[in-house]
C-alpha cells in the first residue's frame, strides 16, 4: 500500500481554514423549513427557483430564508419553526398547524429551492411580497430581497419600490407557472442582478 507524502504545503489536503466559507450548510438548514404553510391550507403557494452566480451557474450550498405575513397582511406572532423538546432539547420543527410565517432552506445538489407558504397580504400601501435573505458563498454580508407576485397589475404599478428601481422591477417579481406555483430566480450579479436592498 503505498503512502501519500502530505510533507510538502503542495501535498497537504484542505482543511477547513484552508478553504473558502462559510459553510452555511451546517446547523443552519433544519428539516421541514420549507414546508411554512400547514398541509390543506387554501391559501397555499409554492415558489421555487435558482441562486446563480454572476457567470449563471446555480450554487449547491446557498441558504435562502423566506418571510411572509397573512393573506390579510396581519404578522405572524405564533413561535414554533425551530421548536424544541424541552424534555431532551431537541429539535421538533413545526407542528404543521400554525403559520409562522418564515422558513429556511438550503439548495440542492443542482442550485434548486422552495417554500410552500401562504400567499402574502398587502401591508402599508405595497402590494404584497414576501421577504428574502440569500447566505452563499463569497458574500460576507447576506442580501434581502422581495419576491412579488404577479397578478394585480395596478398594485405593482403602484408599489413605491418597484416604482423606484425602473427597468430593474422584473427582477422582483415572480413568474406564474401555473396555479399556485411560481419561479424566482436569484441572481447575485451580472446580467439580471436581482435587486438587493440595503437597510439602515
Amino acid at each position: 500500500m503505498a503512502k501519500t507524502d502530505t510533507s510538502g504545503p503542495d501535498q497537504a489536503p484542505p482543511t477547513p481554514s484552508h478553504t473558502v466559507g462559510p459553510f452555511y450548510g451546517y446547523a443552519l438548514p433544519f428539516r421541514g423549513g420549507e414546508e411554512i404553510a400547514p398541509l390543506g391550507h387554501p391559501e397555499t403557494i409554492t415558489v421555487h427557483g435558482y441562486v446563480l452566480d454572476g457567470e449563471g451557474a446555480a450554487l449547491p450550498d446557498a441558504l435562502v430564508e423566506v418571510w411572509g405575513p397573512h393573506p390579510d397582511g396581519t404578522v405572524p406572532r405564533t413561535d414554533g419553526s425551530m421548536r424544541r423538546d424541552p424534555a431532551t432539547g431537541g429539535h421538533l420543527g413545526r407542528n404543521g398547524v400554525e403559520f409562522t410565517g418564515w422558513g429556511r432552506v438550503q439548495t440542492d445538489a443542482d442550485g434548486h429551492w422552495y417554500v410552500r407558504t401562504l400567499r402574502p397580504g398587502a401591508r402599508g400601501g405595497n402590494a404584497p411580497y414576501l421577504s428574502v435573505c440569500v447566505f452563499a458563498r463569497g458574500l460576507l454580508v447576506h442580501l434581502f430581497t422581495r419576491i412579488y407576485l404577479p397578478g394585480d397589475a395596478a398594485a405593482l404599478a403602484a408599489d413605491p419600490l418597484l416604482t423606484r428601481v425602473g427597468d430593474r422591477r422584473g427582477t422582483l417579481i415572480a413568474a406564474d407557472e401555473t396555479a399556485g406555483i411560481y419561479r424566482f430566480d436569484i441572481r447575485l450579479q451580472g446580467e439580471g442582478e436581482t435587486v438587493f436592498l440595503e437597510f439602515q
